[in-house]
């Protein structure tokens, strides 16, 4: 035996599994189940997106007959702290989330350029790559202090560089460029960071190799040129040694044998020319000298 049982859904539960499914800098989807299982009557939702910078609140309507429901929300700021509160639009209980929407990207090639009394923040337009940046928003830079463990609001701008005057020999600067931030802070671009290392030579040694490689360079250089010179002396003397030995060494091989003496005669190359008291030599014998043989 068995009975069937239909149970009579209930329209004041609140939407279930509420969640985000994709956050970007503009548009959230969200995404959550009916109070109930298999609705056999079409749905309504009331979607309320309230903006905590902006203190505004908006409200949108979805109608389905889904058990699973996938929604967009649309036209958000990047950067932006929401309230996402669904229900039935018969006002029954609700669900809620926080949605952080993606900040704007950092700026791109941020860079430092040394003057005498100053340094100038460089870099690329945000507006290349953020559709939804506009150059009259501007830019703020923020300065930390190592050394003096202070962070300082150097002040913003809607140029493409900035001007940083008064900095202290021996410390340590970092600079941080970013989408300037809007309604009292709440609503920044993510920040491009650069060390700076000030130690009193006006040169930059974060900002690109190319300061630490002027450095290296002006060491290495004289190291090199002293080298060279260390072996072009040594091939020099190397070259004169060899030039002397070949020398005595061709005096030596010029030696030659008196055919009128009939001996040897070497030269020690120094006093080539002069020749030794030699013997007198024996050029036979004589007929009135009796040969003894033994």
């Amino acid at each position: 035996d068995y009975v069937v049982v239909k149970m009579i859904p209930d329209n004041r539960l609140p939407p279930r599994h509420l969640h985000s499914v994709l956050t970007a800098k503009t548009f959230a989807v969200i995404k959550w189940e009916s109070p109930y299982d298999s609705p056999d009557q079409d749905m309504l939702y009331a979607v309320a997106v309230k903006d905590l910078v902006r203190k505004t609140d908006k409200i949108y309507k979805v109608k389905t007959r889904n058990s699973t429901v996938e929604y967009t929300i649309k036209k958000l700021e990047p950067g932006g702290k929401y309230h996402v509160i669904v229900q039935l639009g018969n006002m029954s209980k609700e669900s809620s989330m926080k949605i952080n929407t993606v900040p704007l990207s950092a700026p791109d090639a941020l860079k430092i350029i040394t003057e005498n009394d100053h340094i100038l923040l460089f870099w690329k337009s945000l507006a290349l790559k953020e559709s939804n940046f506009n150059e009259s928003r501007g830019y703020e830079i923020h300065m930390f202090d190592s050394l003096m463990n202070i962070t300082a609001y150097l002040g913003n701008t809607t140029e493409n560089f900035f001007k940083v005057s008064n900095l202290k020999i021996g410390h340590n600067y970092s600079f941080t460029v970013q989408a300037r931030c809007l309604y009292s802070g709440q609503m920044c671009g993510e920040p491009a960071t650069l060390l700076y290392d000030e130690l009193g030579t006006g040169e930059d040694s974060s900002a690109s190799k190319s300061g630490r490689s002027t450095d290296v360079a002006a060491i290495v250089v004289p190291i090199l040129f002293l080298l060279l010179v260390t072996l072009g002396i040594g091939f020099v003397v190397l070259y004169m040694r060899h030039r002397r030995l070949q020398n005595s060494f061709m005096a030596f091989a010029n030696s030659h044998y008196s055919s009128r003496l009939g001996s040897a005669i070497f030269s020690s190359g120094d006093d080539l020319g002069d020749e030794d008291d030699e013997a007198p030599m024996i050029t036979g014998f004589s007929d009135d000298v009796p040969m003894v043989i033994a």
